[in-house]
């Protein structure tokens, strides 16, 4: 994996400032980024089944309750 030379620094310095590897704090990142991923896919099929809503009807509903 080849890394920007700036990103590749600013690992190096929270790698030393964590007292962790690299390869580590990047490990990290993404199981994290991951597992926000999961969360969000979950998230959209348990609401599949839900109509979807005109924006425009939301936005002037949102008006006429003082919402916006």
């Amino acid at each position: 994996m080849y890394l920007d030379r700036d990103l590749h620094r600013a690992l190096s310095r929270k790698a030393e400032a964590t007292d962790r590897s690299i390869s580590r704090v990047v490990n990290e990142a993404v199981r994290l980024a991951l597992a926000e991923d999961a969360e969000d896919l979950k998230a959209f099929q348990s609401r599949a089944q839900e109509p979807n809503l005109d924006f425009d009807n939301v936005v002037r509903s949102l008006r006429r309750r003082g919402k916006l």
